[in-house]
């Protein structure tokens, strides 16, 4: 059976495995059709995301159908079009225990810390399939994205009329987008390319755009479109160090700074910049299997609309020659989907 792998430092490598038995009890066998390129696989690609270990089978944004499923399975039935929860904790730690499946203490993600989807079937716990009579395997594989997005909202948690900014407008700062515009909050967003921030404008609507320089001019801007009153909360989205080191630059008094992009490098700012505000940082990590359901139910009522994401798009073949350009925001990808079946 065809799979990828990620076996090296910028080395994608065509391998074949064998095709899994049938499904055990609680288990789903699954065809994948469509996987979405990450941040994280982009990460992973060029060694530097810190709970990934080579080789590995990438792809954990997913549309797949079921094939078979296994004793016990009620959920899904063979036929059935679902995204993946790709998070597979381990039902016994404290995280768990708390309710906090994200963050299990021995949490094996599909496609980082174990292989994913990146092949043309797998075993995967049925627990974890979410399916949708009317999505399509694109949109399938779009759900995952926009569950981080959804939980960085949730762990910001910003009221109607406050202002709000998201930094890194990638397919995370995007997905954070989508459910910040759904609480009322005035939105800013902040990006180093400007071909990123046009998108945002013409098909977010959203005008209160802000390009980083690296020359302060920035904070300028913000004055402007706040007033002077900064931001009561942030997502710092870009996975970048300076950027995640200097956010708090932008947080008014009593806001809260949320990382959801994650880096290898130490953050550092200056103890005054956080206790003067008396700033909130939190970190968002994963989604929760209620992301999942409401994503789903948003996309099919047209809340969300997924269309503008998929800029770039290829196969098993062309992924080969192609993934390198997908580490190149100058290449204009927002979302590059592979097609698998």
């Amino acid at each position: 059976m065809r799979a990828i792998q990620i076996s090296d430092v910028k080395t994608l490598k065509p391998i074949e495995i064998d095709a899994p038995p049938a499904p055990g009890p609680g288990q789903a066998l699954v065809k994948t059709h469509r996987m979405g390129v990450c941040g994280t696989d982009i990460s992973c690609y060029v060694g530097k995301f810190p709970f990934f270990d080579f080789p590995r089978i990438p792809g954990h944004e997913l549309g797949v159908e079921v094939v078979a499923v296994g004793e016990g399975v009620s959920n899904v039935s063979a036929g059935d079009r679902c995204s993946i929860e790709p998070y597979m904790n381990c039902g016994e730690c404290y995280a768990y225990r708390r309710g906090a499946t994200n963050c299990c203490q021995n949490l094996q993600v599909i496609g980082v810390m174990c292989d994913g989807g990146l092949c043309e079937s797998f075993l995967v716990r049925a627990d974890k399939l979410h399916p949708s009579a009317k999505l399509s395997y694109d949109q399938l594989a779009l759900v995952e994205t926009l569950a981080i997005g959804c939980h960085a909202n949730d762990r910001a948690n910003p009221r109607p009329a406050d202002q709000a900014l998201i930094i890194g407008m990638g397919p995370i700062g995007l997905a954070t987008l989508e459910f910040a515009k759904l609480t009322g909050a005035r939105i800013s967003v902040m990006d180093m390319n400007q071909d990123r921030l046009d998108f945002v404008r013409n098909h977010y609507g959203i005008e209160n755009t802000v390009r980083f320089v690296g020359d302060g001019s920035e904070l300028e801007s913000m004055r402007q479109i706040t007033g002077g009153d900064f931001y009561q909360s942030i997502v710092d989205a870009t996975g970048n160090r300076h950027s995640m080191s200097g956010a708090l630059n932008y947080l008014s008094p009593t806001g809260s700074l949320v990382y959801v992009g994650i880096t290898t490098d130490e953050v550092n700012f200056r103890h005054p910049a956080m206790h003067k505000p008396e700033a909130s940082i939190v970190a968002s990590r994963n989604a929760l299997p209620g992301d999942f359901t409401r994503i789903i139910g948003l996309i099919e009522m047209g809340m969300i609309n997924t269309d503008p994401w998929i800029t770039h798009r290829t196969d098993m073949e062309g992924v080969l020659s192609e993934f390198e350009s997908y580490t190149k925001p100058e290449t204009g990808v927002i979302k590059a989907v592979i097609n698998i079946a």
